[in-house]
């Protein structure tokens, strides 16, 4: 049995959600005339009350199409020290759009409106960057699933109005935030200017993420998913699986979370584990102590049949998912407790 922790990306769609694929109606999605992608961004955009929504084969051209249309070369956008679009986007920010970062030191991936404010550059000082959009990320990766407080997310808001600037969401699991913190998708839709959302995480689809945000804006985001080479035909077999998701495995995040927490509970126990992070979702994060050798330990895993993943800097990731069992889930902590190192 393989025990595969190192993403919620591997998972397998279901055969409920390959019925639907494969049932699904499809067109030419370039043309526009893909009906069930048509269905697909029309139903996120209900979800979260905004005007339209565009499918992308991935959450970095997502992002990536956001952030050109939110600024010109040569500016400037804030974004935690953690945040994908910084440490996981191959360099996008500043390939595609030509634009740098202004990195906040947060915590756990988070930050304030206080911190915003401070690190808006002068609009008059030419020397600097002009500053025009705020990107965070909810629940934060690197932050080990951290959720944001929508309050804090709301004080962020009224700073951005107050200084022109564009406001963005990497929700790429913020499906697993809703279920966290019991919120609801309209209460982001009314917050942000754009918001991506992945499919191909904690909902198991095989591929894809949405965009959303006005019609204007998502008229320019169809241009740049074009030069960026996003354009699908038949994507309606993957769309349909996205559907499938939003009907049948949202609520369901809550089970990764309550073993991600147990997960937790028995790493705090074992005398190699020097810290946990705090888990509020389907992340774990920890470090071993500094004479555990983490290649050793890592290897232990493996010839076990059992995948993490390690994140440099000396934390390591596991993530629970779909495809990780109550089978697997016992196993794993079985192991952990009986792992000699």
């Amino acid at each position: 049995m393989e025990i595969n922790l190192i993403s919620d990306t591997v998972t397998k769609p279901t055969p409920g959600m390959l019925d639907a694929m494969m049932s699904a109606e499809v067109g030419d999605d370039v043309f526009k005339t893909d009906a069930t992608v048509n269905a697909f961004e029309e139903k996120v955009a209900e979800m979260f009350n905004m005007e339209a929504a565009l499918f992308f084969p991935s959450g970095t051209m997502a992002n990536q199409t956001a952030i050109k249309i939110h600024t010109q070369p040569g500016e400037q956008l804030i974004c935690d020290k953690y945040a994908h679009i910084f440490n996981y986007e191959g360099g996008g920010v500043s390939f595609n759009s030509g634009v740098s970062c202004k990195l906040i030191d947060g915590k756990k991936g988070t930050f304030t409106a206080s911190q915003v404010k401070e690190a808006i550059n002068p609009p008059d000082f030419y020397h600097s960057p002009l500053t025009t959009l705020v990107c965070i990320e909810n629940t934060a990766n690197k932050g080990g699933g951290t959720c944001w407080d929508f309050e804090e997310i709301k004080k962020i808001k009224i700073i951005c109005n107050n200084n022109n600037l564009g406001f963005h969401l990497d929700g790429a699991r913020l499906w697993n935030a809703l279920i966290a913190k019991n919120e609801t998708p309209q209460q982001y839709g009314e917050i942000f200017d754009t918001i991506s959302v992945c499919f191909s995480k904690g909902l198991g689809c095989p591929v894809g993420s949405v965009l959303m945000g006005s019609r204007q804006m998502m008229n320019k985001a169809l241009r740049v998913r074009k030069v960026l080479g996003g354009g699908m035909r038949q994507s309606g077999y993957l769309a349909a699986a996205g559907i499938y998701a939003i009907y049948n495995n949202i609520e369901r995040l809550k089970e990764d979370h309550i073993k991600a927490k147990e997960i937790s509970d028995v790493l705090k126990s074992l005398y190699f584990i020097e810290n946990v992070e705090p888990v509020e979702t389907n992340i774990i994060i920890f470090n071993l102590k500094k004479e555990i050798n983490e290649n050793d330990f890592m290897n232990e895993l493996k010839k076990n049949n059992i995948y993490i993943i390690s994140m440099g800097q000396g934390k390591l990731r596991i993530v629970t998912h779909y495809d990780y069992t109550g089978e697997m889930h016992e196993r794993f902590l079985e192991f952990l407790e009986n792992l000699k190192l």
